[in-house]
C-alpha cells in the first residue's frame, strides 16, 4: 500500500511538543488547554477510544497524562507540560472520532493548570518551528 504524506494543519496560536506531538493553548487565568497535534494522530493511526487521568491528578513533564486506543495498539499520552488535571475531556472520552477530527478545538484532552510553566514553556516550539519538525519527518507534509 503507498504511502499518504501527511495533510493537516498547525494552528499559530498555540505552542508545540514536537517530542510528544502535543500542543499547548493558554486560555487565561492560569490554565491551558492540551490536546495532540494532527501530526500525532496521523502518526498513531485513528483514535478509537481516549481516556484521560482524573481530575485534581498531578502530571508531570513527559509522563503519562492519559491513553489513547488505536485500531493496533493502546498509547500513553505524555504530557508536554507539568500540571494539575482541573478536567479532562468528557465528551472526547464519550466520542472520541472529536480527537480525530477536530484535535485543536473539541477534541482537546485536558484542561490544566500548569505547575511549572515559566520553565517549561521554553521547551515547547512556535507553529512555524513544528511544521519544520514535521517536514524533517514527513519531507511531502502539506498544511492546511
Amino acid at each position: 500500500m503507498p504511502h499518504t504524506p501527511f495533510t493537516g494543519s498547525i494552528p499559530d496560536d498555540r505552542l508545540y511538543c514536537p517530542r510528544h506531538d502535543m500542543w499547548v493553548l493558554e486560555t487565561g487565568d492560569g490554565e491551558v488547554l492540551i490536546g495532540a497535534t494532527s501530526f500525532g494522530i496521523f502518526l498513531a493511526g485513528e483514535i478509537i477510544a481516549f481516556t484521560s487521568k482524573p481530575k485534581g491528578a498531578e502530571v508531570q513533564l513527559g509522563r503519562g497524562m492519559g491513553t489513547v486506543e488505536c485500531r493496533k495498539t493502546v498509547l500513553a499520552v505524555h504530557a508536554p507540560i507539568s500540571f494539575v488535571l482541573l478536567e479532562g475531556n468528557d465528551e472526547a472520552e464519550e466520542r472520541p472520532k472529536l480527537v480525530n477530527l477536530e484535535p485543536y478545538g473539541k477534541g482537546w484532552m485536558a484542561r490544566a493548570r500548569p505547575t511549572r510553566w515559566a520553565e517549561e514553556k521554553l521547551t515547547l516550539v512556535d507553529a512555524a518551528a513544528y511544521r519544520q519538525h514535521i517536514l524533517k519527518i514527513e519531507p511531502e507534509a502539506s498544511f492546511g
